[in-house]
């Protein structure tokens, strides 16, 4: 379980592949202080599994399912990811509960600057879009915000500058993939209310 709060920006230090599956070598420093194998930790909002790891560096296995339904096969050498540690059970609560397990990926398909504040917008599968409510949370790249638009499939957020340095948010642009993970109040609603019917 993750908060959507950003603890850092860590950079993708290697990257293996095989097929449809990936090894990450991510390089960071905040998240790997009382690391221990086995850890989960959300890279771009994904969940993933320490499975090796230093006080600069750790490796995580990205499986067919990951890699196939999530914007990490996009990744590169290098690329800026967003890093969370799993909410421990003594810490404070900002955000809203996240799960790290993506509904999909939406593509950017507008960014631009309104007073202090980045406006964004991204296109959604009409799948993917029901699941996103007005005022509601939602995790953009392991983001937690607020839902400002959603209309014809189209999804409006918008980030302060704080968010805009701390997060990988700030650097995307038009055509990029990102990942997308709706509130899980809000799916387990609809699977009740279709379970209904």
């Amino acid at each position: 379980m993750f908060t959507g709060i950003v603890e850092e920006q860590g950079s993708i230090k290697k990257i293996s592949q095989l097929n449809r599956a990936l090894e990450l070598t991510v390089s960071a420093s905040e998240v790997t202080k009382d690391m221990k194998l086995g850890d989960s930790i959300a890279v771009n909002g994904v969940c993933l599994t320490v499975t090796d790891f230093s006080e600069d560096y750790f490796t995580m296995d990205v499986m067919p399912e990951t890699f196939h339904h999530t914007s990490l096969s996009f990744l590169k050498h290098q690329s800026s990811i967003n890093l969370e540690r799993a909410l421990r059970a003594d810490d404070r609560f900002g955000g809203h509960f996240v799960t790290g397990h993506v509904d999909g990926v939406g593509e950017v398909i507008d960014k631009k600057k309104t007073e202090n504040a980045i406006e964004i917008q991204i296109s959604l599968s009409a799948d993917l879009a029901k699941f996103v409510l007005m005022k509601g949370s939602i995790a953009i790249d392991g983001v937690s915000l607020t839902v400002f638009g959603i209309e014809n499939n189209i999804l409006t957020i918008s980030i302060i500058p704080h968010t805009a340095k701390e997060t990988v948010l700030g650097s995307i642009d038009v055509g990029d993939i990102v990942n997308v993970e709706a509130d899980m109040l809000a799916k387990h609603l609809h699977a009740f209310v279709h379970a209904q019917r």
